[in-house]
């Protein structure tokens, strides 16, 4: 799977989102570590709040109106000021860093949960309408996602990583229960999908619709 189509959720980003990312506390935070008393107890919640609320917002914004997104439309989305945006996301690119890393994270746990409580079959189909949206959300800020490649190399590479991990979980499952045909792995399945979810002009209802092809072709005879 190419760096492209781990980037192009969501869908979550159908995308399913996450309100919170798994990056390092920002520096406005700091100060609040290592304390212990109410007050500061309350303020470190507070910062999470508003973090978590820019991040929701930016991804809202982001799905809108794509790279012409404003910082200071993200700060009045999230009813917060342009000085607190800023203190949680000193540049554009850490907002947009966060908001991929949320919508990584949730598609993951979206396929965690699959494999937990739904059927073979059923898990992987519905995985791969949830990638489906997942890179659609992607394609709205593709210039900003790869500067955030930029700045940090192996985002995209960790973040492929996971998600073939769960590709390939899903797709044993599914072969192992004789649903899929046994001589396609999990490189070769996201390269169809991932391939159709870049290709110009694509939405997700027409993605949605070619996926149907794919897996009547992968689908055990």
């Amino acid at each position: 799977m190419s760096d492209v189509t781990t980037t192009s959720g969501a869908t979550t980003s159908g995308t399913t989102t996450a309100g919170t990312t798994a990056t390092e506390p920002t520096a406005a935070d700091a100060t609040t570590f290592g304390t212990s008393s109410p007050a500061d107890r309350h303020m470190r919640a507070d910062a999470r709040r508003n973090r978590a609320r820019l991040v929701e917002a930016a991804r809202a914004v982001f799905a809108a109106r794509g790279s012409d997104t404003s910082m200071e439309e993200v700060a009045r989305t999230a009813d917060v000021g342009v000085g607190t945006l800023y203190r949680h996301f000193p540049r554009r690119i850490d907002l947009v860093e966060a908001v991929y890393r949320g919508d990584v994270d949730a598609l993951v746990a979206r396929g965690d949960e699959l494999a937990e409580g739904a059927q073979a079959w059923e898990a992987l189909t519905q995985w791969l309408e949830a990638f489906v949206a997942y890179a659609a959300a992607k394609r709205t800020f593709l210039t900003e996602l790869y500067e955030a490649f930029g700045k940090c190399p192996d985002l995209a590479v960790s973040s492929r990583e996971r998600i073939g991990a769960t590709t390939g979980r899903l797709l044993a499952r599914a072969q192992q229960a004789g649903a899929v045909r046994p001589d396609l792995d999990q490189r070769e399945l996201m390269q169809l999908v991932g391939g159709m979810c870049m290709a110009q002009g694509s939405t997700v209802e027409g993605n949605l619709a070619l996926l149907r092809f794919v897996l009547d072709g992968i689908r055990a005879r």
